[in-house]
């Protein structure tokens, strides 16, 4: 891969200033620049006396994890906590449905990842898993969800949007982006469209390196539209990608671009709500900038918010510091970092507070419905029962929530003469793990599952492997389709029960 590379000797963990370079600014202003900020904290118990800190100093929002969460009356405690610091404070966390999401232990609903939503293509569907997710969401006291994602996936080695989108083409993203922006709204809950420009066109997760599109301006601008459909349907926020487009910005990840934020966003795109950066502490910015950098960089260029994720609230509280000592020696100008808090502001206003009537019931049935109709997309084989079941799978991802959800699971749910096992990540010795899967399935029919296994190669090996001494067993996909028998395009629970159901004959 060509492009920008990581610096070799990337900077340290961002240090506090002085507290003599943090004086002289108006009260005001001071409050503004807290405002620009979405933290991070730890635990479930209670807000932490530093977080209450920067709260009583305006700060603009918090951002909730799993390590958050524990059950939905507990997460209620904490948003109330929260909340009666200052009731205009923000409360979001990433809530895309399938398997991304922090909320299982809260009972979120369960719905499938949006490439499925896609390939069933009913918007009206879409917008009935939309208003589930959104609804459990107001109930618990979240009114900011950073969902949906508006990258289009369209290169086959992108590590970290795949089934989170709703697909390659522009029109159909567009579409089903407006029906979960309109069903959110309707809950009195703010969403947010990921990642602008778009992130489905790299082959590096930002988490993990700098991400680089090469591709040019005029192959970007399909990556567009969907953005521009949200826009047009009134999503109160965007959420900025950390990724190098050469077309568009040769030196800067459109996070810290103004090019990008700016010219392409605010002026073409014309959107005027709250544009808030990804996680600072990612590794495209993390490594190259360090967090207080980028903080200070990503303000002057147009976000009106970042995001600091980690619990570790020494990071955010550098970053907060490199900003108001930007705006003392006028680096960072004040008109700008008030013009960004007067959208933080107004975004508070309409959704700091669950709406009223936004916590009434929601169709619990609209995603399994949908798993099923985006797995019966295609032909699927007779009934297979008592199979042995392979799930082949890579690790969670670290910043992403991972519910234990495994095909086996679901297969014997609904068959439970079923036997197999789950494999989250390559076995130490892959030969004997081949034999032993072998001798246990026996006579029996075999199922293979692999996920995204063009990214995996283990996986790859031990599919080849089986299917040399079993060619008649039967193929099943749980990622982007690669050609297996049965494809369940995502790993949400409610995409293993509908492929299991499509093998079983359920």
């Amino acid at each position: 891969m060509c492009g920008v590379t990581s610096s070799a000797h990337p900077p340290a963990r961002p240090g506090r200033l002085p507290a003599d370079l943090l004086v002289g600014l108006p009260v005001d202003l001071d409050e503004a620049a807290h405002r620009c900020l979405v933290a991070g904290f730890d635990g479930t118990a209670g807000v932490p006396d530093e977080l209450k800190r920067l709260v009583d100093r305006g700060l603009g929002g918090v951002i909730l994890f799993t390590r958050n969460v524990r059950d939905a009356e507990q997460v209620r405690r904490l948003t109330a906590e929260l909340r009666a610091l200052r009731p205009d404070l923000l409360v979001g966390i990433d809530n895309e449905g399938g398997g991304i999401g922090h909320l299982v232990g809260a009972g979120a609903p369960e719905v499938p990842g949006s490439y499925a939503l896609g390939v069933a293509d009913d918007p009206g569907l879409t917008g009935r898993c939309a208003d589930a997710l959104a609804g459990h969401l107001a109930s618990l006291g979240i009114t900011v969800s950073y969902a949906p994602v508006a990258d289009l996936q369209h290169h086959p080695r992108n590590p970290i949007v795949r089934t989170r989108s709703f697909g390659a083409e522009p029109a159909l993203a567009a579409r089903h982006l407006r029906a979960w922006i309109t069903a959110t709204e309707r809950r009195g809950v703010a969403s947010c469209a990921k990642h602008f420009p778009g992130h489905g066109g790299t082959e590096t997760d930002s988490h993990h390196g700098t991400a680089v599109d090469p591709r040019s301006y005029d192959e970007l601008r399909a990556d567009f539209e969907p953005f521009r459909a949200a826009v047009d349907a009134g999503v109160p926020m965007i959420m900025s990608a950390h990724v190098v487009y050469p077309a568009l910005d040769p030196e800067r990840p459109a996070t810290l671009s103004r090019r990008i934020l700016g010219d392409l966003l605010r002026h073409e795109l014309d959107f005027d709500g709250v544009l808030v950066s990804d996680a600072l502490e990612m590794k495209a910015i993390a490594d190259r900038y360090g967090e207080a950098a980028g903080a200070r960089i990503a303000l002057a260029a147009g976000a009106d918010q970042v995001i600091v994720a980690v619990p570790d609230l020494e990071v955010t509280l550098a970053c907060r510091d490199a900003v108001l000592s930007a705006l003392r020696s006028g680096v960072l100008p004040e008109e700008r970092v008030r013009e960004a808090a007067g959208r933080v502001r107004r975004l508070a206003v309409r959704y700091a507070a669950p709406a009223a009537g936004a916590v009434d019931g929601w169709d619990a049935g609209a995603g399994l419905e949908a798993a099923r109709r985006a797995v019966r997309s295609l032909p699927v084989p007779s009934g297979v029962r008592g199979a042995h079941v392979v799930d082949l799978f890579p690790p969670p991802h670290p910043a992403l929530n991972w519910g234990g959800e495994d095909l086996l699971t679901e297969v014997s749910a609904v068959d439970p003469t079923a036997t197999g096992t789950a494999v989250s990540g390559e076995p130490a010795d892959p030969a004997p793990f081949v034999e032993e899967i072998l001798r246990a399935s026996g006579d029996t029919p075999l199922v293979i599952a692999t996920c995204d296994a063009g990214l995996h190669p283990w996986q790859e090996r031990l599919r080849a492997a089986l299917l040399a001494r079993r060619p008649d067993a039967v193929r099943i996909d749980t990622g982007l389709p690669e050609g297996g028998a049965l494809c369940s395009y995502g790993r949400g629970r409610v995409n293993l029960r509908a492929v299991a159901e499509a093998l079983t004959g359920t």
